[in-house]
């Protein structure tokens, strides 16, 4: 029976050994060749490059997840990331620092070239989820960018070629984050570059690792005579990068963590208690930043009786929250002793809601008009103060700003009116006149200008 059993379990190790090996199906000259050649940012690479960019920043613009896909099977980035994993597995310093000149080439015209595409884009989104992604990474982005690259450098080093390269490059995504990176520069926001870059730093140096990883396990030909004391060094900068990354991630994973879980813990809250007795929650707020995080509800209805009051404070305990983050708001409750409906109530509410979005959208126009309006007014001060450092003759100037009509003709041009008066026997000259009134278009852009003399 023994024998038996050792014989099961010897051909059970055999058989797991023959389905996980790597050795019938790997071909490393074949691969080492593909990564080194993929490394070049010249020729077609330069150009796929610059469309790559393109395409991305469009897809970020305007949240259309198919483009950004697309950008990111077009991109060529993942090329010289490979290799700088590869040079650190093979011992080839030559070829990892032209892999990272390459890799940092790349980087900066992405940056440059998305950064030039939303300066000069008319689009601005209000809510530009997909931008807004790549500006908060996490532990998840680790292991995606990690055994992406685990995937990615198999199936490189495989004798038969499959489609994991453009899984990788979609599961990756590197070109997305150097895109919002660009957003970040062109509209002066610290939040979206600084966590874009930090997002696609991720993805660099964990599919790098991975590469370097594998290469060393499927014993890639070392480019020379590995030194010790150097190959300690490298990993020891490789574990302190890794942990230098990975904290921050880790951090915001909890964060994002935490987050959800209240969240889900808030909208079950509110499912359960949505409608009372003679009042309803019309609306809730949930303040994550506050400590502990709060709900607030908002009530419609009759007003609480101590009873439901209680009742709502003992349902959030069911569900681990304390009395001190539930904040109960009743503005828009009314007393117990009327006798409104509810669904009369609720649908007053409905109609107000719609007269307040009027009235924001109104006032929102009107700010508008006045924000053109005072892009037009004079400088009159500031203009009045030129004029007389420039001519000390003057005593007093008058600037207006209207409207001329003449008699022959129908119809009127706008036109400033500048009325001068200087000191007695010291008139300003036509000519000195003319070069005053030449200054004055440029200095204000406009070209209907009128000076009095008095």
């Amino acid at each position: 029976m023994e024998n038996q059993f050792k014989h099961f379990f010897n051909k059970a190790i055999a058989y797991i050994r023959d389905i996980i090996s790597l050795n019938d199906h790997i071909d490393t000259d074949k691969a080492s060749q593909y990564i080194r050649s993929n490394i070049d940012f010249k020729g077609p690479n330069a150009y796929i490059l610059a469309f790559a960019i393109i395409v991305a920043s469009v897809g970020l613009n305007t949240n259309s997840i198919p483009v950004i896909i697309g950008a990111m099977l077009i991109s060529p980035l993942m090329g010289p990331i490979f290799g700088i994993g590869y040079g650190l597995g093979t011992n080839d310093t030559a070829f990892l620092r032209k892999a990272l000149k390459n890799l940092i080439v790349m980087v900066v015209i992405s940056i440059l070239a998305s950064t030039l595409y939303f300066l000069i884009s008319p689009l601005e989104l209000e809510n530009p989820t997909e931008l807004l992604a790549r500006t908060n990474p996490t532990i998840y982005d680790v292991l995606i960018a990690l055994f992406g690259g685990f995937a990615g450098i198999v199936e490189t080093s495989r004798r038969d070629k499959g489609t994991v390269i453009s899984g990788v490059a979609i599961a990756t995504a590197l070109m997305p984050p150097l895109c919002t990176a660009g957003f970040g520069l062109a509209t002066g926001s610290l939040k979206y570059f600084l966590g874009a870059l930090y997002l696609f730093s991720i993805n660099s140096i964990f599919i790098a690792i991975a590469t370097f990883l594998t290469v060393k396990y499927l014993k890639f030909p070392m480019a020379t005579f590995t030194d010790p004391a150097k190959q300690k060094r490298v990993s020891r900068w490789i574990a302190a990068t890794v942990i230098i990354v990975i904290i921050p991630s880790v951090y915001s994973a909890f964060i994002m963590i935490k987050e959800n879980n209240f969240n889900h813990t808030a909208k079950e809250f509110i499912s359960k208690n949505k409608e009372m007795a003679r009042s309803y929650i019309y609306d809730y707020s949930v303040n994550m930043r506050s400590k502990p995080p709060r709900i607030e509800l908002f009530i419609a209805g009759e007003a609480l009786s101590d009873a439901e009051v209680h009742g709502i404070y003992k349902s959030a305990r069911e569900l681990g929250l304390t009395d001190d983050q539930i904040i109960i708001s009743q503005n828009a409750a009314m007393d117990q002793s009327g006798t409104a409906d509810n669904a009369a109530l609720q649908s007053i509410y409905e109609r107000s809601d719609r007269e307040i979005l009027k009235r924001d959208l109104l006032i929102d126009t009107l700010k508008k008009e006045i924000d053109a309006y005072k892009t037009r007014e004079l400088p009159y001060g500031q203009l009045a103060q030129e004029l007389y450092a420039q001519y000390p003759a003057l005593t007093d100037v008058t600037l207006t700003k209207g409207y001329s009509m003449r008699a022959d003709t129908i119809g009127m041009s706008e036109q400033i009116l500048i009325i001068l008066e200087t000191k007695p026997g010291n008139r300003i000259p036509a000519k000195d006149l003319e070069r005053m009134k030449s200054w004055l278009t440029a200095r204000l852009d406009f070209q209907n200008i009128k000076l009095i003399q008095q």
